[in-house]
Formats: C-alpha cells, structure tokens, sequence
C-alpha cells in the first residue's frame, strides 16, 4: 500500500475521532436531563471523559514534542550558517598575497597554495561537523600561523604555547580561529613594528581554555566586525552556562580569554 495513501488515512482518522469527541460533548451538554435518566450514563460519562482528557494530554505532548524539534532545527541552522562565515577576511588577503607572489617566488607561492588548501579543505569538511578532536582544532591553528609567518616580510613575535592533557576531546570546530584571527587581524596586521601574538591553550579535566595576548595600535579604530558577534552567539547556542569568556584592555596590549566545559 502506498505510504502516503497509509500517512493520509491516519490523520484523516485522527481528524474523524476528534470530531467525533466533540459531537458526543456537544450532545452530552444539550441532552444532559434526558439522557442523565438512561442506565449507564454515569459510566459512559465517566469513559468519555478519560478519553477526552487522554486525547488533549497526547495533543499537548505531540505539540511541545513538535516545539522543541522545531526551536532545536533552527538553532542547528543558525550554527550552520554562522559557521559558514568564519575566515573570509584571512582567505582574502590569502589569495591577494598568493596572486603578488605567483611571478616574484613561484616555490613559496606553491608551498602556500598547498596549506591553504589545507586549511580549506578543514574549514569546508570538518567546519560543518557538530564536534571534531581538539587536536585538530589545534593543528588548523597552527597551519593558520605557518601561513602568516610566510606572508610577512616584517619581524613578528609569534609564541604558541600548547598543554593539553587530553588531545581527544570533542569541541565545536571553528571557534578558537576567530580569536587567533583577531589578534592578527587588529595586531599584526596594523603595526609596523614590534608586533607580536602570544597564543596559549591549556586544558584540564573536561576544560580547555584558549589565552592570546596581542599589541595593538591604540591610534587606530578597529570597525567591529562580525566575528565576536558571530563567536558569541555560537557560544550561547552550543555551549549555554558552559563556556566563560573575557576580555581586558591594558595600555597597548589586548587580552582574550576563552573557557569551555565540555
């Protein structure tokens, strides 16, 4: 038999037997005198009511049922597409450089191709992904770092600092990248001289905590972009009471501090 004609027929009973519920209400309430006198009333009245009283508690569940299904889509939805935004300021000024570099050093050139693609290929197959390995989260780190370190002819500071203890734990991909992206973004990417990142991420128990300090040009204005609006939200959709987050401005150095228990 036809699955649709099967799904059909359900609702279409479904739809009669309630109707039907509220016709022997209605009749029970215009003829309650003459028929309250027949035997059985009592326990036909008595039937009828638990029944009505279990069809509206199984409404009622398949309703919320239905509520939270739809709430827990579209959260799921929002994080797919917040996730489809992270990057495209570094990928950008990725390809500006590779496209300056491609006549003057072919084999440098070549050996960022390869690490960008790297990084691609991590951002479009494992971005979309609930959880990945923390491990993994922190190689794309560090291959966003070789890449910068690569693209620049000035002296940078660059310090990555890893203590884990559990390389295995499962995290949402794609978050720690805004900071470190931030840092360059608003640090490196500005100053002349002197700049530098220093990256640390540690973990304990079921806690991993990203730490980056970054100096910064206290003349310029950095525009407020779509990444920390874009981690926030991500952080109170996926990890809600779970995560703590900090920051802290002291003279020309900024300070981020990003906590999660997972």
């Amino acid at each position: 038999m036809n699955k649709k004609f099967v799904l059909n027929k359900r609702v279409f009973n479904k739809r009669n037997f309630r109707i039907t519920l509220a016709v022997i209400g209605i009749i029970i309430v215009l003829f309650n005198d003459t028929l309250g006198k027949n035997e059985g009333f009592v326990e036909f009245l008595f039937l009828y009511f638990v029944t009505l009283l279990v069809t509206i508690s199984h409404w009622l569940f398949v309703s919320i049922k239905y509520l939270i299904n739809l709430k827990n889509e579209k959260a799921k939805t929002e994080i797919i597409h917040l996730q489809s935004q992270v990057n495209p300021h570094f990928f950008f000024n990725m390809l500006n450089n590779l496209y300056g570099l491609v006549d003057k050093d072919s084999d440098k050139a070549k050996k960022l191709i390869l690490k960008l693609s790297d990084m691609m290929r991590y951002s479009i197959y494992e971005g979309q992904k609930e959880h990945v390995l923390l491990k993994q989260e922190i190689d794309f780190i560090h291959t966003y770092i070789e890449l910068h370190k690569m693209r620049y002819h000035k002296e940078i500071a660059i310090r990555i600092t890893v203590d884990v203890e559990n390389e295995n734990l499962k995290i949402m991909p794609l978050l720690f990248i805004i900071l470190v992206e931030n840092a360059f973004k608003h640090g490196v990417e500005v100053l002349r001289n002197n700049a530098f990142v220093h990256i640390e991420i540690s973990s304990k128990k079921n806690d991993v905590t990203l730490k980056i300090k970054n100096n910064f040009d206290k003349e310029e204005t950095a525009e407020k972009g779509i990444g920390l609006k874009n981690l926030t939200r991500r952080l109170t959709l996926v990890y809600p009471k779970k995560h703590q987050f900090s920051y802290a401005i002291n003279d020309d150095v900024y300070t981020t501090i990003l906590t999660l228990n997972l």
